[in-house]
């Protein structure tokens, strides 16, 4: 309880892993499928996308001095203290070796999930690894980066496995902002794609970060067939604006509330980098939108806490 009157989990962050080799690879990445000079041009697009959301939020630049892990994640420890957050949880963090070690650093703040290709040979057993021996308690994809359909029968082996271990999945599906580059399969920008694992799997917790970014009613349509899906509130959720008709956060958690109701709302931020650190900003605005809608306490406390301690199994 502390500085919002509550205890906050933040369930979507990324642990800030400053290597400069991370970078370069997913530079070589566009420049093998586009060549150089067009992955030039997606960078520079992308910039441009990233320094205007950060203009119109106040945030500053990353910085662009390096830091071991570490010191990042005593950083993230005091912006924590310093911004009311009890517990955060990473979604990715140099790999699962590396991010199982940062936790290790603060286990009463910091939980992680493994992420890893969902087509690689012996993923359901790398993935077992991540949980049972280093810790790690989900795992994370980002759906338009996989090279094949989500829904592709390779992958049932890791739906097995994340099942048997109990273990929520969290999937990005949906546009990935101005920084994040083209899709490389569209098929799984859309939730619904996932409609047939979800329902064969029906006791396995799948987590769809920023309301579906830019799929909110194929969201709620999976939603509605698949009471084991859960919507993540993380991130700026600027793609409202790129809507065809008038969206706010508020209508996000006013139609969420109506549908899926307080118990399958999770909060989060896609907080990563410093100076910024935990993007107390968005909480504050959720908060509000909440607050001012009416929503009663206990439920609050679900969406901003309890709902992810109880899918982390920390409670």
């Amino acid at each position: 309880m502390d500085l919002h009157g509550m205890k906050v989990l933040d369930f979507h962050a990324h642990f800030p892993v400053q290597r400069v080799e991370s970078r370069a690879g997913f530079t070589q990445t566009l420049k093998e499928r586009y060549g150089e000079a067009k992955a030039k041009i997606i960078m520079e697009n992308s910039a441009r996308y990233r320094d205007e959301w950060r203009r119109k939020w106040g945030f500053e630049p990353p910085e662009t001095g390096i830091h071991s892990d570490e010191e990042q994640a005593d950083r993230w420890v005091a912006d924590m203290d310093a911004k009311g957050l009890t517990r955060v949880n990473f979604v990715m963090g140099g790999g699962n070796d590396n991010l199982a070690k940062i936790v290790k650093m603060y286990p009463n703040r910091f939980t992680g999930f493994a992420q890893h290709d969902l087509f690689s040979e012996g993923a359901a057993v790398e993935l077992e690894w991540g949980v049972k021996t280093l810790g790690l308690r989900g795992y994370k994809i980002i759906a338009s980066g996989l090279t094949r359909p989500i829904d592709d029968k390779a992958g049932y082996p890791l739906w097995e496995m994340a099942e048997k271990l109990e273990v929520p999945v969290l999937i990005h599906f949906g546009v990935l902002g101005g920084g994040g580059g083209p899709a490389r399969n569209l098929h799984n920008l859309d939730p619904l794609s996932l409609w047939d694992i979800a329902a064969s799997f029906p006791t396995l917790n799948f987590v769809i970060p920023h309301f579906g970014a830019c799929y909110f009613r194929e969201l709620l349509q999976l939603c509605w067939a698949c009471p084991n899906v859960l919507i993540d509130t993380s991130g700026s959720n600027q793609w409202m604006a790129w809507m065809p008709y008038r969206l706010t956060l508020r209508d996000l958690f006013l139609k969420c509330l109506e549908t899926i109701g307080p118990d399958r709302i999770v909060f989060g931020t896609d907080s990563s980098y410093f100076p910024r650190g935990f993007s107390v900003d968005y909480l504050r605005e959720q908060l509000r939108e909440v607050r001012a809608i009416g929503v009663d306490e206990e439920a609050v406390d679900k969406i901003f806490y309890g709902n992810a301690a109880r899918l982390l199994k920390l409670d």
